[in-house]
Order: C-alpha cells, then sequence, then structure tokens
C-alpha cells in the first residue's frame, strides 16, 4: 500500500511518528516537555526489501509547557515503548483511513480489491490486532557521536558501493546483515534485473522531503526555541556563524583569469611554465 502511494502514505508515517512522540512527551505523567526532533525517512531493508521507517533523533528533554524550566527525562529512560506503539498505531491507522475517505489512495494489482470500503475496514482492523514496533536506543556519548550518526544516515541510499563485494553481466552479489539471526553478516546474491527493481523500489517523489523537523526544532521557530533552551540550561549561546556570504565578502577580488570557465570556481596556481621560445629567423650577411 505504501509503495503504491508513496506520497500519501510517507507522509503519514512522518506525521504521525512526530505526533506520537510529542503527545507522548507534552503528558504530565511521562515528562511534562515540548520536544524536538529530526526525522529522516528509509524505505529500504538489509536485503533491499520495501520497508518504509522513519529515524528520529530526538533530544532528552525540552522546555516545560509553560517555558519556564527545563524538562530532562530519567537516565536511562525516556518514553515507554508500548505507549508510544499503542498511540503511533492508532494515528497511523486513523490518517490512513482518512486518506481513503479523501480518495488519496489508489490501489493496483493484487490490491485491487482495497478499493471497496468494506475490504479496506477488513485490511485496518486486521493491521489494529497486531503489535506495532517503536524502538528506542540508548542516547549518543555526545555532540560528536550525534554529527558522526547524522553524516552517516541522513543522505544514505539504499545500498553503498562497499557493500557490493562482486557484479557480473548476470548478478550483483552483496553483504547484508541478518537481524533474525542476531545481525550475522551474509553474503546475498541477485540476479541483475532484481537487483535494479528492488534498489528502484526506493526512487521518492519529486520534491519529496525526507529529512524534516519538529517541535522546538521545527524551522518556523527553530531559532527562537534553541535560544530560550539554552537559556532554560545556562548554557552560552554559541559563537557567530561564519556564512558562505561572509566568507565571500572577505575574500580578495578574484581576476577574470583565475576563474574556471566551466563552473565559475576560483583556480589555484600550482605552477608557472614559460612557453616555448620562438623560433630565431636566421640571419644573413652579404658578403659580397
Amino acid at each position: 500500500m505504501a509503495f503504491q502511494n508513496k506520497e500519501v502514505v510517507y507522509t503519514i508515517l512522518f506525521k504521525t511518528a512526530a505526533e506520537t512522540l510529542r503527545t507522548i512527551a507534552a503528558d504530565a505523567k511521562h515528562l511534562g516537555a515540548e520536544i524536538g526532533l529530526l526525522a529522516v525517512l528509509h524505505t529500504w531493508g538489509q536485503n533491499l526489501h520495501h520497508h518504509p521507517h522513519v529515524h528520529c533523533v530526538v533530544p532528552g528533554g525540552g522546555p516545560s509547557l509553560d517555558g519556564a524550566r527545563w524538562v530532562g527525562c530519567r537516565p536511562g529512560f525516556f518514553l515507554p515503548i508500548r505507549v508510544l506503539s499503542r498511540l503511533f498505531r492508532w494515528l497511523f491507522l486513523a490518517a490512513l483511513q482518512g486518506a481513503f475517505e479523501a480518495g488519496e489512495l489508489s490501489f493496483f494489482g493484487d490490491l485491487t480489491g482495497l478499493a471497496e470500503p468494506d475490504a479496506f475496514a477488513a485490511k485496518l482492523r486486521a493491521l489494529r490486532q497486531i503489535e506495532w514496533v517503536v524502538y528506542a536506543k540508548p542516547p549518543f556519548g555526545g555532540p560528536a557521536q550525534v554529527l558522526a550518526y547524522l553524516s552517516r544516515y541522513t543522505h544514505r541510499v539504499a545500498i553503498s558501493n562497499s557493500r557490493i563485494t562482486e557484479i557480473s553481466e548476470q548478478s550483483v552479489t552483496f553483504r547484508w546483515k541478518d537481524y533474525r539471526h542476531h545481525g550475522k553478516t551474509k553474503l546475498m546474491t541477485l540476479d541483475a534485473d532484481e537487483f535494479i527493481r528492488r534498489f528502484l523500489q526506493h526512487t521518492l517523489p519529486d520534491g519529496f522531503h525526507r529529512i524534516r523537523h519538529y517541535g522546538f526544532l521545527a524551522n518556523g521557530h527553530r531559532a527562537a526555541k534553541i535560544t530560550l533552551c539554552r537559556k532554560l540550561l545556562a548554557v552560552p549561546s554559541p559563537g557567530p556563524i561564519i556564512t558562505a556570504n561572509v566568507v565571500a565578502a572577505c575574500a580578495p577580488a578574484v581576476s577574470p583569469l583565475d576563474t574556471c570557465p566551466c563552473c565559475g570556481g576560483r583556480m589555484i596556481t600550482l605552477a608557472v611554465t614559460s612557453g616555448p621560445r620562438p623560433l630565431r629567423r636566421p640571419t644573413w650577411y652579404d658578403t659580397s
């Protein structure tokens, strides 16, 4: 269903995951704070099958709902997994039902029958009977580890070149981790056309944003909210950020001769060589 309705279902996945985290965090029984989060969409599993899910990086606390103090989570515990799972399931299926009633979902092939309201309702009933997985990992070690994680995960594609061990005209062999066997690394060989099919499943709709920010990290008020967080945590503001515009303004003027004619970038002089010496015309002397 998600594969045939990528933009609609992926958007529901983003919004309901963020709403789940923010709702439970705002509940005084659990945290009682306004949190922020960065969410990254991944659509693949280790074997390249279609497996849409979001990774969320969430600070371990946030301003109280009245903005008067900072509320941090308990050491080693953020939010209850079972409560998150139940609310996520309810919100997601409610949003999916709303998309169906609004005529935003399309069904093809084996899923054609889901276009009938009774069949779709039966499908949702079945999905409500199973457990939905929400997983919370331990916190990072510090800012450096957060940046390292983001650099690895925010712009990943379905498979990296380093995992591919062999390519031929007929097949592709790659490494994958089998999490059902404790993350054991195995090799999988697929016919070339099957490998391409699996890889192309993860192409996103044009203009779709796979990295999104919510809560006090949302783009509309991030600067003001982070300023408040620093104030509540008694953390000094960072120094001025040097932007590309500042660098360009301070850089010395570049001569047109030092500019690349193709990309417009600045060329660096590595060496200067003299051109070939001009041929000297022979000198003739009249000895007559």
